[in-house]
C-alpha cells in the first residue's frame, strides 16, 4: 500500500515498499548523519513503511551530539576489547549522557585504571582513523541472543532477554558488533573531537545486589572550540569541588568509617550555617512564618498514617524500645501536622505557615553519598502552609516573593519549572487543574517566567521547582513548592468555614535552601570558597610584623570582635609574606598589617585577598566600611570599590 513522507525543505514523497531513510531524499544536505521522522531520532540505514513527516538531521543539528556521543560510546568498547581481549570483556551499556557518554564493563581478568585511560583514547584515535564504515544490522531476538551466548556477553543476553520486541538491531565496525537501537554516524572517521575523564564503579542494573562492573565516562563535541571550552569548565570545577575546598577551608568533614554521609561541621562551617538560618529567620518572620520545633524521633503510628512506612520505609532508620518501634524522621511535614491538629483552627486562623529548622535522616546508598549534595543527614529549611483553597494564589506568590529575597544576596539568577498531574494521581481532575491553574496565575502574577513539565508532578499535588545558576554556569534544583492533597486527607484535617462546616485545607510544602547542609556544597563551589564577607568564617586576619606588635594587634583584634566583626590574630613566628599567602589561601577578605607605623599613629594597613593593598588607616574607618559590607550582605569588597 502507497505511503507518504513529507520532507522538511524538500516537499512531499511517495512510495510503494519500504524505502531506506537515506534513499527518501536525493539530495541529502551536506554531512546528513540521521533523520528525526515523526518526531523519532533515527538512522539513516533503517527503513520505514507509513505515512510521516521527515527531517534530516546533519553535524549542525542541535541533535548531533547525541549521535556523535552514541557512536564514541561504541568507539571506545571496541577499544576497550582490543586492549583487553574480547573473550576477557563482557559490555554493559553504552548510553549517551548530557555534555558526553559512557561505557560500563566487567574485565574477567584484570582492571581498568585510571592510568589506562589514555592507553584506551590512544586505541580510540587508531579507529576513527581507519574510517571504518559503521553497519546497521537487524536479526531475531533468538537469533540475536543465540550470537550473544556465542560471543561470551552474558549481559546483553539478559538485556535481549528482557526484551518485548522480535526484532533486534546491531551496529557493526570491523571486527565489533554491538546491540543497540541506534542511531550512529555512517563511519567511525567522523568522530574527531574526544576525550576520557573518569573511570568509577556502578552495579550492572543499578542493583547493588549485582555484580560491579567499571563505567567510563567521556565526553566529546562536534565542535572542537566546544570541547575545549567544556575540558576547561571541568578544570574550573575541580577547582572549586566543594568536597576539596570544604576540609582545606576548615568547613566541614565526613569520618566515613563512623558516620558515612553525615557532614561534621567545624567551628567555621557552623558559622556559615548560623548566618544562613540567621539570614533565613529575618526573612520568615518578615512573611509571617512561626517557627516550630518537632521530635526527631516518633512512633511507627506516625509514619503509617502518613504514608511513609508503605512508601519509603527503605530509605528510613528506626529504633525499637519497649516493645515500640519509632522512626527517626526523613521529613519534618508530619510533625507540622501535629502541631496544626493541636487546636481548632478557624477560617479565620487561616493561612498558617510553621517553618523548621528541621534535621532528617535518610538512608543513602554509599555508592551515591557525594560530600554534601548527596547525605543521610541534613537540616532542611521546611515549611508547611495551611490555607483555603481560595488562598493558594496568594500564598505561592508570597514563596516565590521569598524565593527572590534568598537567592538575590547570593549573586544566584535562576529558572523555574511547574510539575503537572502524572498518571498515578490523587484526587480529582477538577482539583488538580484549580491547583496547577493557582501555580500558574501565581508566577505570572509576579512576572517569573517558567517552563511546563508535563505529568511530572507528585502523585499528592502539583508542583514548582527552582534551579539556580551558578558562577560557572551550572544549575542546581533547590527550591521547591509542592501543593499536598493526600496528606490533609490522611490526617483528616479540617477547618471551620464561615458558616460553621468542616473543610479540608490545603497543604503547601516549601523550602528555600533545599537542604543548609547541600546549598552549603553549592555555594562553596559558586565562591571557590571566597565567601562574601558577610558569610566568611573569618572576616579578618590581624598580623603583626614583630613580636612587640602583638599588644596592639590584639588591641585592634579586640575592637573588631567588639564591633561585631569575626577576627582572628596571627601570632605564629612566621613571615610576614607567609601569614598573607596563608591568609590568602584560607580565602580571608581582609588582613590587617601592623607594625612600628600603625603602633604609633593607631591605625592599621589593609590588604584584600585580591591582593590589593591600603595605605594606614584609623580603625574605626576601616570598621565602617566592613560593617556596611557585612549589614547589607554586599558581594563586593567596599574597600575594594
Amino acid at each position: 500500500m502507497p505511503f507518504k513522507v513529507r520532507v522538511k525543505n524538500d516537499g512531499e514523497f511517495v512510495f510503494n515498499e519500504p524505502v531506506r531513510v537515506s534513499e527518501i531524499s536525493k539530495d541529502l544536505p551536506i554531512q546528513t548523519i540521521a533523520a528525526l521522522f515523526n518526531g523519532q531520532l533515527v538512522d539513516l540505514r533503517s527503513t520505514i513503511c507509513e505515512d510521516g513527516e521527515i527531517e534530516f538531521v546533519t553535524l549542525g543539528h542541535e541533535l548531533a551530539p547525541q549521535v556523535y556521543r552514541h557512536t564514541l560510546s561504541h568507539v571506545m568498547a571496541q577499544a576497550v576489547m582490543n586492549i583487553y581481549g574480547k573473550d576477557n570483556v563482557r559490555l554493559g551499556i553504552g548510553p549517551t549522557i548530557e555534555n558526553g557518554f559512557y561505557y560500563d564493563f566487567e574485565i574477567l581478568n584484570g582492571k581498568i585504571t585510571e592510568e589506562d585511560l589514555p592507553r584506551i583514547e590512544q586505541e580510540m584515535k587508531k579507529i576513527v582513523e581507519q574510517d571504518m564504515d559503521i553497519e546497521r544490522i537487524e536479526m531475531s531476538k533468538d537469533e540475536a541472543i543465540t550470537l550473544m551466548e556465542q560471543k561470551g556477553q552474558v549481559y546483553k543476553v539478559e538485556l535481549l532477554k528482557d526484551l518485548a520486541q522480535e526484532k533486534v538491531t546491531f551496529f557493526k565496525q570491523g571486527d565489533f558488533i554491538d546491540l543497540c537501537r541506534g542511531p550512529h554516524l555512517p563511519s567511525t572517521g567522523i568522530v574527531k573531537n574526544f576525550k576520557l575523564l573518569s573511570i568509577s564503579g556502578a552495579y550492572w542494573k543499578g542493583d547493588e545486589k549485582r555484580p560491579m562492573l567499571q563505567r567510563i565516562y567521556g565526553t566529546a563535541f562536534v565542535d572542537k572550540e566546544e570541547l575545549d571550552k567544556y575540558l576547561n569548565f571541568l578544570e574550573e570545577a575541580k577547582k572549586r569541588d566543594h568536597r576539596k575546598l570544604g576540609p582545606a577551608l576548615g568547613i566541614f568533614f565526613i569520618d566515613f568509617d563512623v558516620a558515612a554521609g553525615m557532614p561534621i561541621f567545624m567551628p567555621k562551617g557552623t558559622i556559615i550555617l548560623r548566618e544562613l538560618m540567621n539570614f533565613s529567620r529575618q526573612l520568615h518572620l518578615q512573611f509571617g512564618y512561626e517557627e516550630v520545633m518537632t521530635p526527631l524521633v516518633m512512633s511507627e503510628k506516625l509514619w503509617r498514617m502518613s504514608g511513609h512506612w508503605d512508601h519509603y520505609k527503605e530509605n528510613m532508620y528506626f529504633t525499637s524500645k519497649e516493645e515500640q518501634e519509632f522512626a527517626v524522621k526523613p521529613m519534618n511535614c508530619p510533625g507540622h501536622i501535629l502541631i496544626y491538629k493541636n487546636r481548632t483552627v478557624s477560617y479565620r486562623d487561616l493561612p498558617l505557615r510553621f517553618f523548621e529548622f528541621g534535621r532528617v535522616h535518610r538512608y543513602e546508598r554509599s555508592g551515591v553519598l557525594h560530600g554534601l549534595f548527596r547525605v543521610r543527614s541534613f537540616t532542611q529549611d521546611d515549611a508547611h502552609i495551611f490555607c483555603t483553597t481560595e488562598q493558594i494564589e496568594q500564598e505561592i506568590a508570597g514563596v516565590i516573593e521569598f524565593v527572590h529575597k534568598i537567592y538575590s544576596p547570593f549573586g544566584f539568577e535562576y529558572t523555574a519549572e511547574l510539575s503537572t498531574m502524572p498518571e498515578n494521581h490523587m484526587g480529582d481532575v477538577e482539583t488538580w487543574e484549580k491547583a496547577t491553574q493557582a501555580l500558574k496565575g501565581a508566577m505570572e502574577s509576579v512576572g517569573l517566567k517558567y517552563v511546563v513539565k508535563e505529568g511530572e508532578g507528585a502523585f499528592y499535588g502539583p508542583k514548582i521547582d527552582f534551579h539556580i545558576r551558578d558562577s560557572i554556569g551550572r544549575t542546581w534544583q533547590c527550591a521547591t513548592i509542592q501543593l499536598d492533597f493526600l496528606m490533609p486527607q490522611r490526617f483528616e484535617l479540617v477547618y471551620t468555614d464561615v458558616n460553621g462546616n468542616y473543610r479540608q485545607p490545603v497543604m503547601i510544602h516549601r523550602a528555600i535552601y533545599g537542604s543548609l547542609e547541600r546549598f552549603l556544597g553549592i555555594l562553596i563551589e559558586h565562591y571557590a570558597g571566597a565567601f562574601p564577607t558577610w558569610l566568611a568564617p573569618t572576616q579578618v586576619v590581624v598580623i603583626p610584623i614583630a613580636d612587640r606588635h602583638h599588644p596592639y594587634a590584639q588591641h585592634v583584634k579586640d575592637t573588631l570582635v567588639q564591633n561585631s566583626i569575626r577576627a582572628e590574630i596571627d601570632l605564629r613566628r612566621e613571615t610576614l609574606g607567609y601569614k598573607i599567602r596563608d591568609a590568602q589561601s584560607m580565602k580571608v577578605p581582609y588582613m590587617f598589617i601592623v607594625g612600628d607605623k600603625e603602633q604609633t599613629t593607631q591605625t592599621v594597613s589593609v590588604r584584600t585577598r585580591r591582593g590589593n593593598e591600603f595605605a594606614s588607616r584609623s580603625i574605626q574607618s576601616v570598621i565602617d566600611i566592613i560593617s556596611q559590607e557585612i549589614k547589607t550582605r554586599s558581594l563586593k569588597n567596599l574597600m575594594e570599590e
